[in-house]
């Protein structure tokens, strides 16, 4: 038998970028903007209540799943969010992310704050930052374009 774990994780990762919160708003909110810095969605629903959902397979052949629901949406201000991820059909990790855009020198500062349950070692909290740094990263290189 495999013995069950949960990690309980808070992680912030801010970043300030030098467009207005309108844009970087409109890089979470329009389908074919958020699919140029984060997966591809099979489902997006941008609305309270609303769903994001997709599926891909990564190049050792592992299945990702990601099933969001939004929560709170306020524009050019904060969208909360909770989701699950799955490796391989095995739930690694449910969450919820608040995403603050806050108007600053002319840009937007952006923090992004994720409260996780991590299950059974399948993932870790420091390996979901990182990977959330990089994804942000991506999303500044969007808006300043």
């Amino acid at each position: 038998m495999t013995k069950r774990t949960t990690e309980h994780v808070q992680f912030v990762v801010e970043r300030v970028y030098g467009a207005k919160p309108e844009r970087v708003f409109a890089a979470w909110s329009d389908p074919a903007k958020k699919a140029q810095w984060f997966a591809k969605a099979d489902v997006f629903e941008f609305r309270v209540g609303g769903r994001e959902s997709n599926r891909d397979r990564l190049p050792d052949g592992m299945s990702v799943n990601f099933e969001a629901q939004y929560q709170e949406i306020v524009p050019n201000e904060r969208i909360v969010y909770s989701y699950a991820l799955d490796l391989d059909e095995a739930r690694v990790s449910v969450s919820v992310v608040t995403v603050e855009l806050r108007a600053e020198d002319g840009g937007t500062r952006l923090v992004f704050t994720e409260q996780g349950a991590f299950l059974d070692g399948r993932d870790t909290p420091a390996m979901r930052e990182h990977g959330t740094g990089i994804m942000l990263d991506a999303l500044g290189k969007l808006v300043a374009e």
